[in-house]
């Protein structure tokens, strides 16, 4: 999922998606992977144009390649990289909402208590060894840009930047995360339990850990053996209840949530009783599909 909006950064892709041919090879590649020839073929192009287009698409996200072993030779395929593209339209000029920001690393947890399959890493090495939980007290953990546990729960404190006088409209969450199986899975469903301030507000099935193809900003060392990207979900607390990209998660109202003078607390598990125990990967800024540490944000007027 891509959230964009009106800024001019956004531009490109907006670009990307202004052309006929590219909405062709969007819908081609939705349908199965294919490489350049294939998609050339398709479209009665060569495949220097078809490369050129494909190459806009790569740029911005919308389109992934990975190289396959297919019919005795290596192809690198084609495949969509998101499955759904939002634009935030500007607010009315008139009003007076306002935003504190957060964005927290993946490393920068406070708590934990995780079980194997797990591990952590930088954006060029592996900390420590595989399924060894105690590394995730390894002090290179604040370097971490993904993390990953088989059932368990990672914990971070957020500073509470609201004022007295400022009246909070909603809290967002916004995290890219996936299942954890042994390796590689599409279908190994994770019941993953979200709870802020001491207050579950619902749980995500994820459906499984990673997909076709590598992370757009996974690093080249990474192994393709293992995960490789999530799902950008967005979590909002309001007074109407608890909404997991857009659609209602649970009745849990701001009013609900009790508001500590300096801090939030944002858990993050896998329960033990859970229906679904299959892991839970966090991937960072320079991991997975959208280069971006976990954000919370306080929407508030004065």
């Amino acid at each position: 999922m891509i959230r964009a909006n009106t800024d001019a950064e956004w531009l490109p892709l907006y670009e990307a998606l202004a052309s006929e041919v590219r909405l062709q090879i969007i819908r081609l590649v939705a349908e199965s992977p294919k490489n350049v020839k294939d998609i050339a073929a398709a479209l009665g192009l060569s495949s220097a144009i078809v490369t050129m287009h494909v190459r806009k698409l790569q740029d911005v996200g919308i389109i992934q390649s990975k190289m396959v072993r297919k019919d005795g030779g290596t192809h690198k395929m084609n495949s969509l990289a998101v499955d759904w593209i939002g634009i935030s339209m500007p607010q009315e000029s008139g009003s007076s909402s306002k935003v504190h920001e957060v964005a927290i690393p993946i490393g920068h947890y406070t708590q934990f208590d995780v079980y194997p399959t797990c591990g952590l890493a930088t954006s060029s090495h592996i900390i420590g060894q595989y399924d060894d939980p105690r590394y995730f007290l390894d002090p290179e953990r604040m370097h971490a840009h993904i993390l990953w546990f088989g059932r368990g729960f990672v914990e971070y404190k957020i500073p509470n930047y609201i004022l007295a006088g400022q009246h909070m409209e909603a809290i967002e969450l916004s995290l890219e995360i996936g299942s954890e199986a042994p390796s590689v899975n599409p279908n190994w469903p994770s019941d993953i339990t979200f709870t802020l301030n001491g207050i579950k507000l619902g749980d995500w099935t994820s459906p499984g850990d990673s997909g076709n193809g590598r992370g757009v900003f996974t690093p080249d060392w990474w192994s393709e053996s293992v995960n490789q990207y999530g799902m950008l979900k967005v979590l909002r607390i309001t007074e109407q209840g608890t909404f997991i990209d857009g659609q209602l998660m649970s009745g849990v109202t701001l009013s609900d949530i009790p508001v500590e003078r300096n801090q939030w607390t944002l858990r993050l598990s896998v329960e033990e009783d859970a229906r679904h125990v299959g892991g839970l990967t966090l991937y960072g800024e320079g991991f997975g599909n959208y280069n971006q540490d976990i954000l919370f944000r306080v929407y508030y007027q004065e």
